[in-house]
């Protein structure tokens, strides 16, 4: 099972938890749980007007093998206004636009949308329970 926590911050948040979504989804082949502004297809929505966020901007999947792979999709724009980073212990790594990473089986971390123009954020926890 890939559980899913995320709460969206702006400056005027920060440090704030309140509106916490949680979603999760079984370690199954095909397994498939989205975050984005749309609301008819990702399991974790985040504000209309945070336009950093595409409509579908973040899906973890889960392959054959019961891997799951964050991606991080391209949207209509050739470069986007935001950055996303995976945090594993004490260590970021970058997201390539357009990217996949493997999640560690087992693991837990916290992957973050940063908005490039003001000083908000998507933060999604993760945790692979095996």
């Amino acid at each position: 099972m890939l559980e899913l926590t995320m709460a969206t911050v702006s400056s005027a948040e920060s440090g704030a938890t309140a509106g916490m979504l949680m979603a999760e989804a079984p370690t199954e082949p095909g397994a498939v749980l989205r975050v984005g502004r749309d609301r008819s297809v990702c399991r974790l929505s985040t504000p209309d007007d945070w336009l950093f966020v595409s409509r579908v901007h973040l899906e973890f999947q889960c392959a054959q093998d019961g891997i799951w792979y964050l991606s991080w999709l391209r949207g209509s724009l050739p470069e986007p206004s935001s950055e996303v980073r995976l945090t594993l212990g004490d260590q970021v790594h970058p997201v390539a636009y357009g990217g996949s990473v493997a999640l560690p089986r087992g693991g837990n971390g916290e992957v973050v949308i940063l908005d490039r123009s003001a000083p908000r954020s998507v933060n999604v926890g993760f945790y692979h329970e095996v």
